[in-house]
């Protein structure tokens, strides 16, 4: 008769995953993809080395694993700030705000998760969460250009400029330092967002009016 794992087992299989994936996205957070090796995370997490490689067989693999948890996280707020919108134009700028705002709070994060120089095998690993990014955003400005809202255009270009520059307006190395400073972090959130839309094709004064009702995070 072949083992059949009890609902206590799989509730402490499931919460000793869980428990890996948290000390690998706190360990990134604080060092980067650089910082982010199986024994400070078994470290963090409390178990044993070989317990994350019964889990994720190689750092590529836990990579791929937190990519996709932080990727589904991510876009659920990114989600959820544009459905909270009043129509096309406001959910597409509540969108990248949030985006911004978020990647401001998190920037370690977010530079580990998107533009961290790594490894070939790393690097693909994570390629699905900008990939995610931008088709959340192409479906936000293909939404707007049908509805008359912004100029004919191509979405998925579009979608993959936008992800790129706010990437590296944020966090890239050209990108301002990071500030403690509430208001000048708003500040800049503000501005990506109304750059974004001027790019897309939305008239300044208009995508001024658009900003002033947007809620940033």
């Amino acid at each position: 008769m072949p083992y059949r794992q009890t609902a206590n087992v799989v509730r402490k299989l499931a919460a000793r995953h869980d428990a890996i994936l948290t000390a690998a996205h706190d360990v990134a957070a604080e060092g980067g993809m650089a910082a982010m090796q199986i024994a400070p995370v078994a470290e963090r997490a409390g178990v044993a080395a070989g317990t994350v490689y019964r889990y994720f067989p190689s750092k590529t693999d836990l990579v791929a694993a937190l990519v996709a948890a932080s990727s589904e996280r991510e876009l659920a707020a990114l989600e959820a700030a544009a459905k909270a919108a009043p129509g096309p134009l406001s959910a597409l700028a509540a969108a990248i705000a949030t985006f911004a705002a978020r990647a401001l709070n998190g920037r370690r994060l977010a530079f580990a998760l998107i533009a961290e120089p790594v490894e070939p095998d790393v690097a693909a690993a994570r390629a699905s969460y900008p990939r995610a990014l931008a088709g959340e955003f192409e479906q936000l400005i293909r939404t707007a250009t049908t509805g008359g809202h912004l100029p004919n255009q191509d979405a998925a270009l579009a979608a993959a400029a936008l992800v790129g520059a706010l990437i590296e307006g944020l966090i890239g190395p050209l990108a301002p330092a990071a500030t403690s400073d509430p208001a000048k972090a708003r500040a800049q959130v503000q501005m990506l967002t109304l750059f974004a839309l001027r790019a897309l094709g939305v008239v300044d004064a208009r995508a001024r009016g658009i900003i002033v009702q947007t809620v940033v995070p």
